[in-house]
């Protein structure tokens, strides 16, 4: 029982030791991974609907409209007298709020989306702070509606994974059912944007989990049945891009495809390429404060929507019309390149948004570029060239993401088209090859390698077990205001002759030792409670490495430290040598 009266009882975190059945269940069985994958798979299909909306309006907060790519160079519905001056204001009032708000709350908001996942999956079990669930949401849509030239996918996925993750963190999983939330997250994301129930588990699996073992398969595609679902309850069951149908004419026009794929796979190389050498070149030119970036940079970003429009927010009304074979060959060229530099310099200046539907975008004006000179060429043998437009949307993104499977198969979600399955497959697996040969990396881990962090290094056998995986039940903690003697009885009846104590929040303090309890209690004048004997050892956050766990419990292995959550707050183990050996030699009991 508690040492402290009724009141205090109730603020007492419960220990892992007093778990009721149904957590129980959902925490140790098969069918409980599947019902939590579901719950995350439902959370995410809802997610994606609100940032959709979220991103609608902003664009229309900014320009009065759902979507103003494709619009041309026309003023704001809200502000006519500026003219088209307004696209120079737009992103520097979107980077006045949202930089902020990122540099001071969730800094891993910034960029991408995916490579924060990857690196959280591969390096901390998975555990993404909760509150990037919101800032990522709030930061992209501001950028993508004040006309950062981001995908939405990106954030949706990073929103999906820090879903799963804050689920599996409140029921305090082990790490490799966090993972596996977080995949289920990411693939709901997938699904749900692009209303494409296929891609989003092959998504999760190539990209976040980097395998396709059997047990996490099923749970992957549950969360995406159900975040699919969700989404086209709310949405429709339209595709979200109107695509043209296609199919081979010729026989000739597999070798015309393969072809495709090479250079395809040539510029998604160079896509990623340009990406971080815009963002170093931001990083070496900006000297001021990260909060003010998105805003000052916002300048640059408007100027160049001055001059090409059609780059504002993710453009897929561009890149219908490009397949729809809208854009003449010099268009469709500067288009690309305008693209690449638009997307580099949103990401350089610290915006937030995703680099999926931007490689869409480059390949299919690469692929239709490729189409029209083909056509011109050969008129009578081959398919309009928007057919190698949409075959290039998936060769860019299998070249870039070295995610073939994914590739091809949204692709085939999208046109729903089998006919054209032979040239995507045949393209993309050349896209990919090339992209091997000719870089080390890939869009995503490019970043994660100039932090030094390679996930795909072979790895150390103990290095996904983290400090939540090796504590046992965390003893009955004190609190400060215990008595003395009350905190002798509990000393008594543990092993390590430690305790943690907890402040009148819950939260914890610091620890006490048998040791100074029974010095104080032969002192003259013995302190009342145990408040001046707390010490404050620091504790092992849930999420911590086993190598930093070894360094860590120096000078504390025989009496352990206390492991708390990642916020550390609560106190949900402890931890010691004990532990640690049990992992060594699993024969041992724990």
């Amino acid at each position: 029982m508690l040492l402290q009266d009724g009141a205090a009882q109730s603020r007492l975190p419960i220990s892992l030791g007093s778990r009721n059945t149904f957590l129980g269940w959902l925490r140790g069985s098969a069918s409980g991974v599947l019902v939590m994958a579901v719950a995350v798979g439902a959370a995410t299909g809802l997610a994606a609907v609100a940032f959709r909306y979220l991103i609608v309006g902003a664009t229309r907060l900014f320009t009065g409209y759902d979507d103003y790519s494709g619009l041309g160079r026309v003023a704001s519905a809200h502000w006519p007298a500026l003219g088209f001056w307004f696209l120079l204001a737009a992103p520097v009032l979107a980077g006045v709020i949202y930089g902020p708000i990122v540099n001071r709350f969730a800094p891993e908001a910034r960029g991408h989306g995916v490579p924060e996942v990857m690196y959280a999956v591969a390096e901390h079990g998975g555990r993404i702070a909760p509150q990037v669930v919101v800032l990522k949401a709030l930061a992209s849509a501001l950028c993508i509606g004040g006309g950062g030239s981001v995908g939405r996918e990106g954030p949706i996925v990073q929103i999906g994974s820090a879903t799963g993750s804050t689920i599996a963190q409140l029921l305090r999983l082990d790490t490799e059912r966090v993972r596996l939330l977080v995949a289920c997250g990411a693939a709901g994301g997938i699904a749900a944007t692009f209303n494409a129930p296929l891609a989003g588990p092959f998504f999760a699996m190539e990209l976040i989990l980097g395998s396709f073992a059997a047990e996490s398969f099923g749970a992957v595609v549950l969360s995406s049945v159900t975040a699919s679902v969700v989404g086209r309850a709310l949405l429709g069951d339209q595709a979200f891009l109107s695509l043209p149908v296609f199919a081979v004419r010729n026989p000739v026009e597999y070798l015309l495809y393969l072809l495709l794929g090479v250079a395809v796979g040539i510029v998604g190389v160079c896509f990623s390429k340009v990406l971080y050498l815009i963002e170093d070149l931001c990083d070496w030119v900006w000297r001021g404060p990260e909060w003010a970036r998105p805003a000052v940079g916002g300048l640059l970003l408007g100027g160049l929507l001055i001059a090409l429009p059609q780059m504002y927010g993710v453009g897929y009304p561009v890149l219908e019309r490009a397949v729809e074979g809208k854009y003449v060959l010099g268009m469709l060229v500067l288009l690309l390149i305008g693209k690449m530099v638009a997307t580099s310099l949103t990401i350089g200046i610290g915006g937030s948004g995703g680099v999926f539907a931007p490689t869409l975008f480059v390949g299919a004006m690469a692929g239709t570029a490729f189409g029209e000179i083909v056509h011109q060429i050969l008129p009578g043998a081959t398919e309009s060239p928007g057919a190698y437009g949409l075959v290039g949307m998936a060769a860019a993104l299998g070249g870039a993401t070295r995610a073939p499977i994914t590739a091809v198969i949204i692709l085939f979600e999208l046109t729903g088209e089998y006919s054209i399955i032979l040239p995507l497959m045949a393209a993309v697996a050349m896209a990919a090859a090339v992209s091997r040969l000719l870089s080390k990396d890939t869009i995503y881990t490019r970043k994660l390698l100039r932090r030094g962090v390679d996930i795909e290094r072979p790895r150390h056998p103990f290095a996904a077990v983290t400090a939540a995986d090796v504590a046992r039940s965390v003893p009955q903690p004190l609190w400060r205001t215990t008595e003395l003697a009350a905190a002798a009885g509990a000393l008594e009846r543990t092993t390590g002759g430690i305790l943690a104590v907890l402040g009148d929040d819950g939260r914890y303090r610091g620890c006490v030792s048998a040791r100074d309890v029974a010095e104080s209690l032969d002192a003259p004048e013995p302190p009342a409670t145990i408040e001046p004997l707390v010490k404050e050892l620091p504790p092992i956050a849930a999420d911590t490495a086993f190598h930093d766990v070894v360094t860590a419990l120096a000078g504390h292995g025989a009496t352990g430290l206390p492991v708390v959550d990642t916020d550390r707050t609560a106190v949900i183990g402890w931890v010691n040598y004990e532990n640690l050996l049990s992992v060594l030699h699993p024969g041992q009991r724990r």
